[in-house]
């Protein structure tokens, strides 16, 4: 399995501080696949950002729901337990 650096919360700075910020505010924590990309900040809000136009726009057909299935069955295809 292959080791990436990451910034721990309390290390962060920045907009990165921000970023994590936020995420202890949508999810109570930061989550590694938040932290994974951590060290290109900008990369990460632009991760943000697609996750939120592809999971909670509401001109999408399918359900908030429906879409959440898919991701988790996505993922459990992929054996990843995010």
């Amino acid at each position: 399995m292959p080791w990436i650096k990451t910034i721990p919360d309390d290390e962060a700075e920045g907009e990165l501080r921000r970023l994590y910020e936020e995420a202890v505010e949508r999810a109570g924590r930061v989550y590694n696949v938040v932290r994974l990309q951590g060290l290109r900040p900008s990369v990460l809000e632009a991760s943000i950002e697609l996750y939120r136009r592809l999971m909670l726009a509401p001109e999408s057909p399918l359900s908030r729901a429906r879409r959440e299935m898919i991701a988790v069955a996505v993922s459990r295809a992929n054996d990843c337990h995010y």
